[in-house]
């Protein structure tokens, strides 16, 4: 197990970047890049909530569409661990940006071709199986984003503003809430719910191929990190740097994957499962669902950068520890309060439920960046949050049965809540506990 104390950190290690435009350069690159995989995600999640199972699993039924539809999103998080491995491996060999301008090219063609399937009334389950074709290129190009997003932010900025440069990246999350929750909105306004259901439900997946083109942009513009250039310099980029990080650090792996659940997990549970349970059993209109969810998004805008901040000065894991510590205790009297099916009370809902995940979602990236060492960061960041997102991914489906299994009762999206809240904590103690230079190789 690795571990640092501040005292022990090189003068060079606690160095700011020699140039902090370029810095700034790399956060939006990958503050975009991470915006295009949200509003990908988002989009496909509302999509799934809304239209998946009637357009494409229509035959199954009432509850095995829903099912179905569900299921689509875990297969997207099931492959992850395939792309982290790859694209682990070829950001530790060949570079952070080149690998990532691979990935964000892989996400946005898939996503902009989903707007092109046909539906089960058109070519049968033609259209299903191409949808789950492309839900795996998504999910194998997001297998090696996030990790590589967040690497190349703190390997850019240097010891001190480390944990706050692995924050902005995470204010992509809620940019790709809002812009797809708000285009569902415009879209349902103008166009009306027929036409969505119909046609107009394929507009938010070819929007996805200019925001690629601006990603690629900025992308393309970014140095290579200085870790990654000092590696190649000495010589000491790793052969095989995922075996090797399973190997010397088998432990943070584990911290590592325990500390995302909440961030990852809150996301599907809150945007899929608790706006299809809102709509489908307490009554809520679509459109107050998608209002509501933008409303939490507008406040993440703010928060992220104040938590990161927060991460500065206490730390990154103490950060995820105490979102995920608060989102236990609000987990059950939020859910509660939900069934009394009011606007104003869906807003809370998502304002309460939505603050107190995002500490901890926006500390993850620094909390993991001070666990592993350069040589093969990349791979660790990457297999762990995939497999994170893999076991996240079920989280709407395994919601979904046990509200079947208990009639639906109010509790039961709080226990699923409560379960992740309370790995994240221990996990993020753990890592409170660990913390290697950044320029340690």
């Amino acid at each position: 197990m690795s571990t640092a104390a501040p005292s022990e950190q090189t003068a060079e290690s606690r160095q700011e970047p020699v140039d902090p435009r370029a810095a700034r350069r790399v956060v939006w690159a990958s503050f975009v890049g991470t915006a295009l995989e949200s509003y990908d995600f988002y989009i496909f999640a509302y999509f799934a909530a809304f239209f998946v199972g009637p357009l494409f699993f229509d035959p199954l039924g009432d509850v095995g569409k829903t099912l179905a539809a569900f299921l689509t999103i875990a297969i997207g998080f099931i492959i992850r661990p395939v792309g982290a491995i790859v694209f682990g491996h070829l950001g530790d060999r060949i570079g952070r940006r080149r690998t990532l301008l691979i990935t964000i090219a892989i996400m946005g063609v898939a996503t902009g071709l989903i707007g092109v399937l046909p539906g089960y009334e058109t070519a049968g389950w033609l259209g299903a199986v191409l949808l789950i074709v492309l839900r795996l290129a998504q999910g194998f190009s997001l297998g090696g984003e996030w990790g590589g997003s967040i690497v190349v932010a703190t390997e850019h900025a240097g010891e001190r503003r480390r944990a706050l440069y692995a924050a902005l990246p995470q204010l992509g999350s809620p940019v790709g809430s809002i812009l797809s929750a708000v285009l569902f909105i415009v879209l349902a306004a103008t166009l009306g719910n027929a036409a969505l259901a119909e046609w107009a439900w394929r507009i938010p997946f070819f929007t996805a191929i200019p925001l690629l083109l601006v990603s690629l942009y900025l992308r393309s513009r970014i140095d290579e990190t200085p870790v990654f250039a000092k590696l190649v310099a000495e010589g000491k980029r790793d052969r095989l740097p995922l075996a090797d990080v399973l190997r010397s650090q088998p432990g943070q792996v584990v911290i590592a994957i325990g500390a995302a659940l909440l961030g990852i997990g809150s996301y599907s549970l809150m945007n899929t499962y608790t706006v299809n349970y809102g709509a489908t059993v307490l009554k809520f209109a679509y459109s107050d669902l998608l209002l509501a969810t933008t409303i939490g998004g507008l406040l993440q805008l703010v928060t992220i950068p104040l938590f990161g901040r927060l991460a500065m000065r206490i730390g990154s894991a103490r950060v995820v520890m105490w979102g995920a510590i608060g989102t236990a205790l609000i987990a059950f009297p939020m859910y509660f309060l939900l069934q009394f099916a009011t606007f104003p009370i869906l807003v809370g809902t998502m304002i309460v439920g939505g603050i107190l995940p995002t500490m901890s979602w926006a500390a993850l990236g620094g909390l993991m960046s001070d666990q592993f060492a350069g040589r093969y960061r990349y791979s660790a960041l990457s297999f762990s949050y995939s497999i994170a997102a893999v076991l996240t991914g079920f989280v709407p489906a395994l919601t979904l049965l046990l509200g079947q299994a208990s009639g639906f009762a109010w509790w039961h999206p709080g226990i699923v809540l409560v379960t992740m809240s309370a790995l994240t904590a221990v996990a993020a103690l753990a890592a409170a506990r660990t913390r290697v230079p950044l320029d340690r190789l």
